[in-house]
């Protein structure tokens, strides 16, 4: 199972679309703290689609790749890691 990707091997494509939706979710800093917490310690994620629940918002990702942001209440599709 892979590892998730840090932000600085993202393509551009995703990296953008993540600061988009970031901004458009009003994702605050201690959030965005949190999930770098996270992705710090090199978490297994599965092959196929998942996400992983932060309370006040959801990561949603493809394999190793974070590929949107949802907020709480969203439903998401996946793995729950």
């Amino acid at each position: 199972m892979p590892q998730i990707e840090s932000r600085s091997r993202l393509p551009a494509g995703i990296r953008e679309h993540l600061v988009e939706r970031m901004r458009d979710r009003n994702i605050s800093l201690d959030d965005l703290n949190q999930l770098r917490i996270w992705i710090e310690s090199k978490p297994i994620v599965p092959e196929g689609a998942g996400y992983k629940d932060f309370g006040s918002f959801k990561l949603c990702g493809e394999g190793k790749y974070p590929k949107t942001f949802l907020v709480a209440g969203q439903a998401a599709i996946g793995e729950k890691l």
